[in-house]
């Protein structure tokens, strides 16, 4: 094998890595980004759009007990296609045309450590 051969899978190998690492520090980016607007940064439901007119209350995604409910694909459902699919609030914007379905399930997780459960299987 040649050095140059070599010096590529190493350079392409230590990308592929490092992308997966990004992609588990990135939920919280992302999670800032597009989420704490309305849920907050700490997930509370108390972001800085919720004012006194604001037609709903975003979900918490602190509170355990309705977040079992929910199994994983019941949130992806909410994140990739916004909340009338089930039936909640078009404020609840669909994302899956603006996130990869990685980022999605990123996000899935980070939710899940903000309400340090797992919720129901699904």
């Amino acid at each position: 094998m040649s050095k140059a051969t070599i010096v590529t899978a190493t350079v392409l190998l230590t990308g592929f890595l490092s992308a997966v690492t990004v992609q588990a520090d990135e939920a919280e980016q992302l999670f800032n980004f597009y989420c704490a607007q309305c849920h907050g940064v700490g997930g509370k439901g108390d972001g800085p759009n919720v004012t006194a007119d604001f037609p709903v209350d975003p979900r918490n995604f602190t509170k355990a007990d309705e977040m079992e409910k929910l199994s994983d694909a019941d949130i992806k459902n909410v994140i990739l296609e916004g909340g009338p699919v089930v039936s909640k609030s078009p404020m609840m914007p669909p994302w899956g045309k603006t996130l990869s379905d990685e980022q999605v399930d990123a996000l899935v997780q980070y939710l899940r450590k903000l309400c340090n459960c797992v919720g129901k299987p699904g």
